[in-house]
């Protein structure tokens, strides 16, 4: 543990590390922002499509999982960009894992809210 960095000092230090990366993303990333405004339509919506407060959690969680993989995404794609503009092979590899990570939790959203729609008017 680094000095002087620990308990509510530690936590309200995170918090504030935390807050400058939604920065960060809002500012620098389209797709960031779109799938936040996609999430301020969806999660009300998960409450008008669900029949249970579990599904409700389901659908909301799913979203969630965007935006962290978004995040993740975004922060490895600054780290390949910081290491040199030059194009490298393992450079690709990595920003195309990331964009099918972003890829298969927006599958995941998708699969899951058509079930529970299936579930509720099939």
């Amino acid at each position: 543990m680094k000095p002087g960095h620990a308990g509510l000092r530690r936590i309200v230090r995170a918090f504030g590390f935390s807050m400058r990366g939604f920065q960060a993303a809002w500012r620098h990333e389209s797709a960031f922002r779109q799938e936040c405004f996609a999430a301020v339509v969806l999660v009300p919506g998960a409450f008008l499509l669900a029949q249970t407060l579990t599904q409700a959690a389901l659908l909301i969680a799913t979203v969630g999982l965007v935006l962290i993989t978004e995040l993740l995404n975004s922060a490895l794609e600054a780290v390949v960009d910081r290491i040199g503009p030059e194009r490298h092979h393992l450079a690709g590899r990595a920003k195309d894992m990331g964009s099918a990570a972003v890829f298969v939790s927006l599958a995941i959203v998708v699969a899951t809210w058509a079930l529970v729609a299936v579930e509720r008017f099939g």
